[in-house]
């Protein structure tokens, strides 16, 4: 049996400004196309459909429309990530047609969609991202404040099910970082108590975990289980330059280790970082038609700095006078992409000449999941 892998699509996301849903509408007809053309029994969607739990409509319509091509051809599997609002996501899935599961609710852990093939028949247990707080209510109101703890509670009603059906192949989605998975600057923070982390052995026991949240294609080792991201399909920031964007394709016979096969994705535009003496970066014409990145590192900061850039490099997203020999350490520059909890940190530093107490950390850090969770309500 064949199934198609991806997650992370961030509907809506725009990068330093540059709306994406053109480009992500490009990937869709490309993941359609793949769909019918690997002969795919189902599409596996795990998590971080949209860019953030209120979506433009314009991202929504564009779900529904991939919904229905992909349905024609295959059964689609879709969960929320930590980016998705849940109830939102999950809104009319009783009302779905019979070929499209959105699994969103933490209540229906445990409940598999089953699919058969060919003698083959594959149990595919959906994990929505499982927020502590809100999954204790359901798994067990006495669990630690945890990922951990979350997810392994919805494991031990994954194997539970398991243990029911000899012979089934099993396939577990998660929303997770997983302990040795490298991250990337766009993946949005999801520690909860300040743990953010899952062993991989909490997946013990399956044959395939379809992993989503980590934007880079990447296997996770050091267990029997194989557990794969299959990363996001364009990059959202100027650190996963140097990816290959992919999707996975899973191979998954009556015995046997899954095969996994990483299909490239489309590339709309090469992210490229530029660093040097302004006057030698302008000549790099090669990179015309790059989203270009660039600092220039002159003494003094060059007259008509951005005029220039923008006539050499039309699709340049930042630029940034960074004299190479500057006294003493940068300025800590805010970002989306830099930790919240950091930034405040260093405000409550630069404000009061100290960092923040024990105390005082343990009160921002609970402010702000407070409010990463009324996000995603």
């Amino acid at each position: 049996m064949r199934l198609v892998h991806t997650s992370d699509w961030h509907l809506g996301r725009t990068l330093h400004g540059v709306p994406m849903l053109e480009h992500q509408a490009a990937y869709l007809d490309h993941l359609v196309e793949l769909v019918r053309d690997s002969g795919a029994r189902a599409v596996l969607v795990a998590g971080d459909v949209y860019d953030r739990a209120i979506p433009p409509v314009e991202a929504v319509e564009l779900l529904a429309d991939v919904l229905r091509r992909l349905s024609e051809t295959a059964t689609v599997v879709l969960t929320p990530g930590n980016h998705d609002s849940a109830v939102r996501l999950g809104f009319g899935a009783a009302l779905m047609r019979s070929e499209v599961h959105l699994r969103a609710r933490v209540a229906d852990v445990g409940t598999p969609v089953l699919l058969q093939e060919d003698g083959v028949e594959v149990a595919v247990h959906p994990l929505p991202y499982l927020d502590p707080d809100l999954a204790r209510e359901v798994l067990d109101p006495d669990l630690p404040r945890s990922h951990e703890a979350a997810v392994g509670a919805a494991m031990d009603r994954v194997r539970a099910d398991l243990a029911q059906r000899p012979g089934v192949r099993s396939v577990v989605m998660a929303h997770a970082f997983v302990v040795g998975g490298e991250p990337s600057d766009s993946e949005r923070d999801i520690r909860v108590g300040g743990v953010d982390s899952v062993p991989a052995g909490v997946f013990r026991g399956v044959d395939y975990v379809a992993l989503g949240h980590l934007h880079g294609a990447q296997r996770i080792a050091g267990t029997g289980t194989v557990l794969q991201y299959c990363g996001s399909p364009l990059a959202y920031s100027f650190s996963e330059r140097h990816h290959t964007k992919a999707t996975a394709v899973v191979e998954l016979g009556a015995t046997g280790a899954p095969g996994v096969d990483l299909v490239p994705a489309p590339v709309p535009r090469r992210l490229t970082e530029l660093v040097g003496e302004l006057d030698v970066l302008l000549g790099l014409v090669e990179h015309r038609e790059d989203w270009v990145r660039l600092v220039a590192t002159d003494a003094t900061r060059p007259v008509d700095l951005y005029a220039r850039v923008r006539t050499a490099f039309p699709h340049v997203l930042a630029v940034e006078h960074r004299p190479a020999t500057a006294p003493g350490a940068p300025s800590p520059v805010v970002t989306a992409t830099r930790d919240p909890l950091e930034v405040v940190a260093e405000f409550v530093e630069h404000v009061t000449g100290a960092a923040p107490t024990p105390a005082e950390a343990a009160v921002l850090r609970a402010a702000y999941e407070h409010e990463r969770a009324l996000e995603r309500a």
